[in-house]
């Protein structure tokens, strides 16, 4: 009788859970603090630039080969901290402050960066009683330590590249016994008459030893703990990242608003265009103008803002111009400045020069994204829920009845046993494997969602180990944290914990995630942690991870809960084959793991829209794997937003579809043949280019590159790109500019690059560079364009699943420059195991079109691969007609059958009949 009554007790929660959620399709803001509702937040705010109370300590100075350390004293409160300075390799500087004697350690962030960062030495270059000046080795780099106030400079040659506490904003909240509560933020002034003997306020104020908010409190025993820097960016006006918010690529200004907030929260249907905090927090921001790219990266885990300030913010084009009529001479500047609630001050700031210089410089750090499965790059079809076997065999086999390419196939938390994760319904799910071979015998995949709140239930197995084991996260009074989630009561593991990591891993072996197969990947939601009635729909700040508060570490439990999925699925196959596991919390280093998606979006233009900037902003701080549920999770869409959904989602890095329990169903072929044949070729497109996709990822695993980025990171000096975000760049070579109005009959795309030429791909005409281009729509247009100077790879020949064109042929589209050139690549593996970097199995070759001549040569000479794909065709846009078209190959000469398209300047090569991992020429005479 009392499973029966948990059973109810947990579909009565889920009924009441499910009619508030499709009850109101609006995010309650009153449910997310404001600034002025965070107490850190507010006290820090309160402290307005000015001058700053800190000041350096010279005579404490050391300098050793790799760090120079020095005290800094507040002159109002008399507390020491320490500065740490460290020149890193890579042309980076890495500032660390912290108590010099703390009551006990603060928090210092573990398990993000992939080593200690290598440094190299620093050297003074000048030393008295206002500074030192230090050597930073390259150009004419120096690092100007001020004390009086403390403030640090990083200049090259005569300019500023950016300062520390130059506006007097570094604050940092000692740990303190009860007695010694303060008013105001350490950085603030205290008059006389309220000091103690220590130079402290005696004035209690509200949220520093407890904090309310509407029906939860929290406990703070080590009291206020908060942390401030401001950064200034002399000459720069355009700065993004700090994902992840529903706004601009370009970050806005704050005044008068709130700040931008990191802070991983189950958002309900999120709102546009403000900078509430969402599912993940990376706090990375770079700045960009065009002489120079440099990012700053605050590597702290705790509920973090960051305000944002610029002195030619809110101008118009006319201010400016006046401006520059009137021979003003005022430097653009933006200044930035770090709020978090505990933990130390600990910054790396990234001097570039170039863009791909600062992606390098942030990979050295975080790691780069991981090089996917090939078949996670292919199309995804999900929704919540599919009711069970049948189901999933009706859907498989309407995509192949209505000819449509597909890799995976989703199930949500209905697939479980009363959702208890790595179990299933026995009634609907019965025969998962049988289910599983089916698909795998169509050579497609399936993802199952399991996440990280276990059913507090005495007859689950996880549970039950969980609690053996002792891993749960604890509450404030040391018993199991508990709250409420999709099975009704439930525990949350504390995935700090390397051993309960561990333990999760091996329950994705088979034998012990029973009915799970080879083809089965894992999809982690909630993982902000997601906790129904806590504070905020998460969990408690003053729960313990060990000895550490939630608070601590909030922004980083989903990066372990994807890290744990990860390594369970790397070790289930004996270390062999690649994982695929989507999150949706992510911090910074998450990229290391696999994908993330924008969470739960809703069925609106809007949205749409918001998807371009979204991923974008996620690209420049390393997660490349980024994609949007395509035609929204909330609502229905009409037939033409779904069309242009996919579209769009086709040419996004992560391409799945996804919709509410309560949305009506919309698999492709249901809207009418028409618009199944438009959907049908989005998906198309997106498989014929699996190639250059695949080699894009294996260059962000290996250089950190963003995959899908914003044109100013190749074009880097062009100020008409710095604000784009409605078109974006597919690596270097694409250029995609989606319809995102609704019954839009045309669209207005710039291509960038005063020497460069783009092909339209669809029909091969020539634009030239630097113009905005008018380019009229149907609902069937989808507006690409291919970079002239490059060839990209595609297999034209689309099957059922990109595993079925594994040994199919390449088509090669030699897009040529104004000056006759092109140059590609051609990336090949066997597209699922680590044998290209263990066995340095591949086959990366470079194809070069220069002269009238097309080559292949080999990139890796000491690689062994063999593949059976061969090159069936070659289109050369912007060519001239030769006489004769000749194979050179193996020491001998072949004609090829070619035809000249005149008046579109394209030359086909058919049939050259070649194998793609071999040298080769193709001569044009």
């Amino acid at each position: 009788m009392a499973v029966i009554s948990i059973e109810r007790m947990g579909l009565l929660s889920m009924v009441c859970v499910c009619l508030f959620f499709s009850s109101a399709f609006a995010v309650d803001r009153g449910n997310f603090k404001t600034c002025d509702q965070s107490a850190f937040c507010k006290r820090q705010r309160a402290l307005k630039p000015g001058q700053s109370p800190y000041r350096a300590l010279l005579d404490t100075l050391e300098l050793s080969d790799s760090r120079l350390t020095l005290q800094l004293i507040n002159d109002n409160n008399k507390v020491h901290l320490l500065l740490e300075l460290y020149r890193l390799q890579g042309n980076m500087t890495r500032v660390k402050i912290n108590e010099l004697k703390p009551l006990k350690p603060r928090f210092e962030v573990p398990d993000v960066l992939i080593a200690e960062p290598p440094t190299e030495p620093l050297s003074f270059l000048s030393k008295d009683e206002n500074g030192v000046v230090l050597s930073l080795g390259a150009e004419s780099q120096r690092l100007i330590v001020s004390a009086r106030p403390f403030r640090l400079d990083i200049m090259e040659g005569p300019e500023v590249l950016l300062s520390l506490n130059s506006r007097g904003l570094l604050a940092f909240e000692h740990l303190r016994l009860r007695k010694d509560t303060q008013a105001q933020p350490d950085g603030a002034e205290v008059k006389e008459s309220e000091k103690d003997e220590d130079g402290e306020s005696d004035k209690e104020e509200d949220g520093l030893w407890e904090e309310t908010f509407k029906s939860h409190t929290d406990t703070k025993p080590n009291g206020p703990t908060s942390i401030s820097l401001d950064f200034s960016l002399p000459g720069v006006e355009h700065v993004y990242g700090i994902p992840e918010h529903a706004d601009s690529l370009k970050l806005k200004t704050t005044d008068g608003g709130d700040p931008y907030r990191l802070y991983n929260l189950d958002v309900f249907q999120y709102e546009l265009y403000n900078p509430m905090a969402l599912y993940g927090a990376v706090p990375v921001m770079l700045a960009h103008n065009t002489q120079r790219t440099m990012g700053i990266f605050w590597l702290n885990a705790a509920e973090t803002w960051v305000d944002i300030s610029s002195n030619t913010a809110g101008k118009t084009v006319f201010g400016k111009m006046l401006d520059f009529v009137q021979g003003s001479s005022e430097t653009p500047q933006t200044d930035v400045r770090w709020i978090s609630e505990s933990g130390i001050i600990d910054v790396f700031i990234m001097l570039g020069p170039k863009p791909s210089d600062v992606f390098l410089q942030y990979a050295s750090l975080t790691g780069t994204q991981s090089f996917p499965p090939l078949a996670s790059l292919g199309y995804h079809q999900c929704r919540w829920n599919y009711n069970d076997q049948e189901d999933v065999k009706s859907v498989d086999q309407g995509f192949d009845q209505y000819d449509i390419p597909y890799d995976f196939i989703w199930l949500d938390i209905e697939h479980a046993d009363g959702k208890r994760y790595f179990t299933w319904d026995p009634h609907k799910f019965s025969q998962p494997k049988e289910m599983l071979q089916g698909l795998m015998d169509k050579r497609r995949k399936m993802v199952a969602i399991v996440d990280p709140h276990i059913r507090v239930d005495s007859g689950y197995k996880i549970h039950n180990e969980i609690t053996a084991k002792d891993f749960y996260t604890k509450n404030k009074d040391g018993g199991n944290y508990e709250g409420w989630c999709w099975p009704g009561n439930s525990g949350y593991p504390d995935f700090t914990n390397p051993e309960m990591r561990a333990w999760w891993a091996s329950m994705f072996a088979y034998d012990q995630y029973e009915g799970s197969m080879e083809n089965l990947f894992t999809w982690n939601d909630m993982n902000e942690p997601s906790v129904f009635n806590g504070p905020e729909v998460t969990m408690h700040k003053d729960a313990l991870h060990g000895n550490w508060e939630h608070r601590e570490i909030h922004n980083i439990y989903g990066l372990y809960v994807q890290r744990a999925t990860a390594e369970g699925q790397i070790q289930r196959s004996g270390g062999v084959e690649r994982p695929f596991v989507l999150t949706r919390a992510f911090f910074a280093g998450s990229q290391r793991y696999g994908a993330v998606w924008t969470g739960d979006n809703a069925a609106e233009w809007d949205h749409l829209k918001i998807s371009i900037p979204m991923c974008l902003s996620l690209g420049l701080v390393g997660i490349s794997f980024c994609g949007a549920d395509v035609g929204g999770f909330f609502k229905n869409p009409s037939t033409e937003l779904l069309v242009r959904w996919y579209q769009t989602g086709a040419y996004q890095p992560f391409f799945r579809a996804h919709a509410h329990l309560d949305t009506t169903r919309r698999e492709p072929w249901l809207f009418g043949p028409e618009n199944t044949a438009l959907i049908r070729e989005a998906i198309r497109q997106r498989y014929a280019l699996l190639p250059y996709w695949y080699q894009l990822f294996y260059h962000a695993h290996r250089t950190g590159m963003p995959v899908m980025r914003p044109l100013w990171v190749d074009y880097p000096k062009d100020t008409a790109t710095f604000t784009i975000d409605d078109e974006f760049l597919i690596g270097r070579d694409l250029l995609v500019h989606p319809v995102t109005e609704e019954g839009s009959r045309g669209v207005t795309a710039y291509l960038p690059g005063a020497e460069e030429v783009w092909y339209d791909v669809h029909t091969f005409q020539k634009h030239n560079g630097v113009q905005n281009l008018y380019i009229p729509v149907t609902l069937s247009s989808i507006p690409v364009f291919q970079r002239g100077g490059s060839i990209i790879p595609r297999k034209d020949r689309v099957r059922r699943s990109s595993a079925c064109m594994e040994n199919d042929p390449y088509t090669l589209y030699v897009a040529l420059s104004p000056k006759k050139f092109a140059e590609g690549e051609l990336y090949i593996d066997d597209g699922h195991s680590f044998n290209y970097e263990t066995k340095t199995e591949l086959i990366h070759r470079k194809i070069t079109f220069a002269n009238n001549a097309l080559t292949s040569s080999n990139l890796c000479p000491d690689c062994k691969f063999l593949t059976s794909s061969w090159i069936e065709k070659v289109l050369i846009l912007g060519a001239s007609k030769p006489k004769n078209v000749l194979l050179k190959m193996d020491g001998k000469e072949t004609p090829v059958e070619f035809e000249f398209d005149t008046s579109m300047s394209v030359l086909t090569l058919r049939k050259p009949g070649m194998n793609a991992g071999n040298d080769w020429t193709l001569l044009l005479q």
